[in-house]
């Protein structure tokens, strides 16, 4: 029985560990209570960093972002993203001539959308809400693997559009959306809070 005992609190261990998948220094919400839940605590905690250290950005821990990335929701199962790592220091400083941010990040991931995988008709611009969801379920896998990141937007911008396409050589049909700049965080700015129940309806407005 003790065997039992030890092997299901090994299991349990590991189901946190996999499921909650949170820095444990940011396990606490912004007013200060504990809710036991690394989801909520993981997207409560999350802010914007855009100050980097030097130090490279492990590529498990990529993979992992961009798996997170591509769980994302996506309009009928579409799944119309395309994903660009960038770690080239010239092509990062080049980016970073649109996107500040970018300037001290050891990496960038470039959201497209292939707008060739999309709905007919007034559908057709739904790609955007699907890498928009993949964008933040990239930002929240970065908070929870103890980096930092920001979002930097580019569509429907032309002129952003028309440079970050320019310089990774995008085909015609792919459009980025945005470009995140990640990296190990140089600074600890504390999360906004933002929420407003005025903000919420019942039933209608």
């Amino acid at each position: 029985m003790k065997t039992v005992k030890i092997l299901l609190a090994a299991v349990a261990m590991a189901s946190l560990t996999v499921v909650g998948c949170i820095n444990t220094s940011v396990s606490v919400t912004k007013n200060g209570n504990d809710n036991g839940n690394g989801a909520i605590d993981n997207i409560m905690t999350r802010t914007s960093i855009r100050s980097f250290t030097e130090q490279a950005v492990d590529s498990a821990d990529v993979q992992t972002m961009l798996k997170a990335a591509m769980a994302a929701p996506t309009a009928g199962n579409k799944q119309p993203w395309k994903m660009v790592v960038v770690d080239d220091e010239t092509l990062l400083d080049s980016l970073s001539e649109q996107h500040r941010p970018i300037e001290t990040a050891p990496l960038a991931i470039v959201l497209c959308g292939d707008t060739t995988n999309v709905f007919p008709g007034e559908g057709k611009d739904f790609w955007i809400q699907d890498v928009s969801a993949a964008t933040e379920n990239l930002l929240l896998a970065a908070h929870s693997l103890g980096l930092g990141a920001v979002w930097c937007g580019v569509y429907p911008i032309s002129e952003r559009t028309a440079a970050v396409k320019g310089l990774l050589g995008l085909p015609d049909e792919i459009v980025p959306l945005c470009v995140v700049a990640i990296g190990h965080p140089a600074e600890s700015p504390e999360p906004k809070d933002k929420w407003k129940p005025e903000n919420v309806h019942h039933n209608g407005w």
